[in-house]
Formats: C-alpha cells, structure tokens, sequence
C-alpha cells in the first residue's frame, strides 16, 4: 500500500466514523435530499472553509478540517443518491447506509490511485487553499451539469465532480493533519 493510499484511508476513516455517529443520530434523514441539495450543503462547507482561510476568525465552532470532513460525507452521500434516488421516507437501514458509503468511497479511492499515478502526486505540492479553490469549481461545474438536467456533451458528469470534490478534501485533510496551512 502506498503512502498516499494510507493516508488516504486514515483520514477517510475519520470522516467515516463521523458519518456513522450522524448515522446513530438522525439514522439515514438525508434520503430524502435531492442532489441538488447535496450540492448546495457541499458549497456551504467549501464556502466556510474559504473563509475561515481568507479571515481567519471563526464565530461558531467549526474549523476547516470539519469543513473537509463535511464535503467527504456530503459528497459521498451524493454519490449514493446519485445511484439510489432521493425518496420521500427514510427507507434504509444503517447497515445499507455504510455499505453504501463504503463501497463509493472505495470507487473514490480507485479513482484518487488511478489519477495520483498519472498526475504524479502533484497535490503534495499545492496549497490547502488551492484544494478549497478546486471544490468551489468542481461545485459550480456540478451546478452548471445539474441545471441542464445533468447532461453533458463532453465533460465528466456529475458523479465525476463529487468524486473530485472528496478527493480534494482529503488532500486538504492530509495536509492539514501534517500541520500544513
């Protein structure tokens, strides 16, 4: 396993048991949204997290890593609404809820590997603020794909931009865990 792989899986498994505590909470509530929704959720982290960057000053408590962790679930849940569709019930269990999770978190990371490879670790380079920069692009692309009704004529779809949009995240939660700014 690679550096960045175990990086990779320390930090998401962080964001993991947040998602599972929330779970415990409130069960599967956000079955309910539309990915459209999620979208918005995933902007409201990205824009904090921006600036909390750009003041510094947080009035409420809730610093960037949260923000991060933030944009990991609400993409990966996403991506499970994306697949499942949104409903007017709670109709899964915890248990299908982090298979779920699991398994596109899994796809995510195949995806991180296989682009790492070709990009050569290039994200080791960059700065936090570029990651949140990124995710505030990546949103308004999703944005752009979901108003006309999510289809493309050669872009990546909306799938693609989540996925990105959590792989970003966890850079910055790697870096941020290194005690880089």
């Amino acid at each position: 396993m690679s550096e960045t792989e175990k990086q990779f899986r320390e930090v998401t498994a962080e964001c993991r048991a947040m998602f599972e505590k929330k779970l415990n909470d409130y069960g599967a509530a956000w079955r309910l949204m539309r990915p459209e929704s999620l979208t918005d959720q995933i902007y409201i982290k990205a824009n904090r997290a921006r600036n909390l960057q750009l003041t510094g000053e947080a009035r409420v408590d809730e610093d960037a890593k949260s923000c991060f962790e933030g944009i990991v679930n609400y993409g990966l849940i996403a991506l499970v609404q994306l697949e499942a569709g949104y409903t007017d019930a709670v109709d899964m269990s915890a248990g299908e809820a982090l298979a779920a999770y699991d398994r596109h978190l899994d796809e995510t990371l195949r995806l991180m590997l296989a682009k790492n490879h070709d990009y050569g670790e290039a994200w080791r380079r960059m700065r936090v603020s570029s990651y949140t920069d990124l995710i505030l692009m990546k949103i308004n692309r999703t944005k752009q794909i979901e108003d006309h009704g999510g289809k493309t004529e050669v872009s990546e779809g909306v799938a693609a931009n989540y996925m990105d949009m959590i792989n970003y995240s966890v850079f910055a939660l790697i870096k941020l865990k290194d005690g880089e700014q």
